[in-house]
């Protein structure tokens, strides 16, 4: 059994597409594989065959590995619900809310139940590939850290530290890593890879032997720009602040960025549709007038961006727009929104309160309750559903008389408006599903295409993985790996 793991000089450098396109190069190998993060922080999780959760990219990760998706491939989740407050997940399940003022000294005592997973892991595979999270050039937390190096030193795994061309400055990111950290922390590395290169390679080529010679690190690869990232479902919020939107003649789908917008992913199977122009509308934007259908995404903290989406305005825009004919879809944190009240007594999502939601649905919502966490299966709009809920609360009214889906078991799921024009639903994924992705195209006037968003996934990472191979030395990563540090 062997580990390696990818660190970044940054944010956003691309570890997670790098650890998935691994994942999958070394499976085409014949190599028994999988994915790990120690602690990551996303409200874009997916749920496990275990019943709990983990962030979405250990999930693709685990597709990429060909495995089964296991809370153990992120032992530690913090889901941001405010500024300075973040729910905590351990082992898949909700232990509580972590503050940044105890942040430290509560994650230290998890690095145990980090180790365990990751032993577990190292057991059933030949390869652990393994996520950092943010950069170990971040030397103001690396008390208590269990994400960077306080993990890769506990487990004996060599580091490969990632730089991103793309955003300027790669050499002094690399070579002034290298210089932040502490010796024994720095003795971790074993070598960079520069991604996201744009261009002739060979234009880089005395940079590459600079970052080199200034770290004392070999280079395993230069990795270009890939294309075929786009087709993956999306991990970070930062990829909707790049959104724009020219509609043309397309059919408009828009989606309000809210503050903790959550499983934004939903939404991606809509990019294979050609007919259909998806537009997610930043804060200080209205939500254009001519789109067909509004939809409101999962929320981590549902009445804060019911508060959010107010002062924003687009209450107005969506009530308008429903004036107008429009239609309004909301996907779990937003279904809840399209009710009338939405309650949280016990002060799950912040001080306990209750606040008007847009009325659309007749419906009231009361934020109680164990956390849902399971698969969805089973019929919407004459067509099969597969999916998964996640969501704290209750939704109950006479709207619920008219569901949205069918589940299996002759579980209702969610509701639809007396006049056809409003659909709330628990289920995630809906969009993946291509027979009730058509469907609901069909209800908005728009024609679907078809394509299969799981084999478009599947593709892109072998496509990911035959690049990695022509631009990594996979061969040394692989040695590297079993060499451990020792």
């Amino acid at each position: 059994m062997a580990g390696l793991m990818l660190q970044g000089t940054g944010s956003d450098v691309g570890k997670s597409v790098l650890v998935a396109g691994l994942c999958r190069a070394l499976a085409n190998r014949g190599l028994r594989v999988l994915p790990f993060k120690p602690q990551n922080m996303s409200n874009n999780a997916a749920v496990t065959a275990d019943g709990g959760e983990i962030g979405r990219a250990q999930a693709l990760q685990a597709l990429a590995a060909r495995a089964e998706p296991h809370t153990d491939m992120n032992p530690v989740l913090l889901k941001p619900q405010a500024d300075r407050t973040s729910q905590l997940i351990v082992h898949g399940k909700v232990r509580g809310t972590l503050g940044s003022a105890n942040f430290r000294e509560a994650r230290r005592s998890l690095l145990a139940e980090v180790m365990q997973s990751y032993r577990r892991l190292e057991a059933r595979c030949d390869l652990v590939v393994v996520e950092g999270a943010g950069s170990p050039a971040e030397i103001n937390l690396r008390a208590g850290d269990i994400a960077n190096m306080g993990f890769a030193r506990e487990a004996g795994v060599p580091v490969v530290l990632v730089g991103d061309i793309d955003r300027g400055g790669v050499i002094a990111a690399v070579a002034g890593t290298r210089a932040v950290l502490d010796p024994a922390d720095a003795a971790m590395i074993r070598g960079f890879v520069i991604n996201k290169f744009r261009g002739d390679p060979a234009l880089f080529a005395d940079g590459y032997a600079a970052i080199e010679r200034l770290s004392g690190w070999r280079g395993y690869g230069l990795v270009p720009w890939l294309p075929a990232t786009a087709r993956l479902p999306s991990e970070d919020a930062v990829v909707l602040e790049r959104a724009s939107h020219d509609a043309g003649r397309r059919t408009l789908v828009a989606c309000p960025i809210l503050p903790r917008i959550a499983n934004f992913d939903d939404l991606d199977p809509l990019k294979l549709e050609p007919e259909i122009e998806l537009a997610m509308i930043p804060p200080g934007r209205p939500i254009p007038a001519e789109a067909a259908l509004v939809v409101l995404p999962g929320s981590k903290a549902t009445r804060a961006d019911m508060q959010a989406l107010r002062e924003q305005g687009w209450d107005v825009d969506i009530l308008a727009h429903w004036r107008r004919g429009g239609k309004v879809l909301g996907i779990c944190g937003g279904y809840q929104m399209l009710g009338r009240t939405i309650a949280d007594p016990l002060g799950i999502e912040g001080p306990p309160g209750e606040m008007a939601g847009l009325g659309l649905l007749d419906l009231v919502t009361e934020l109680a309750g164990d956390k849902v966490l399971r698969p969805a299966a089973g019929t919407a709009l004459g067509a099969a559903l597969q999916g998964y809920e996640m969501h704290m609360g209750r939704t109950r009214g006479p709207d619920s008389a008219r569901p949205f889906a069918m589940l299996d078991g002759g579980r209702p799921d969610g509701a639809v408006s007396a006049d056809g024009r409003a659909i709330g639903t628990y289920c995630h994924g809906l969009f993946a599903s291509t027979g009730l992705r058509r469907a609901l195209l069909d209800w908005i006037g728009a024609r679907s295409q078809g394509a299969d968003y799981a084999h478009a996934v599947d593709t892109a990472l072998d496509a990911i993985a035959q690049a990695l191979e022509e631009h990594l030395d996979v061969d040394g990563l692989l040695a590297l790996a079993k060499a451990g540090v020792g």
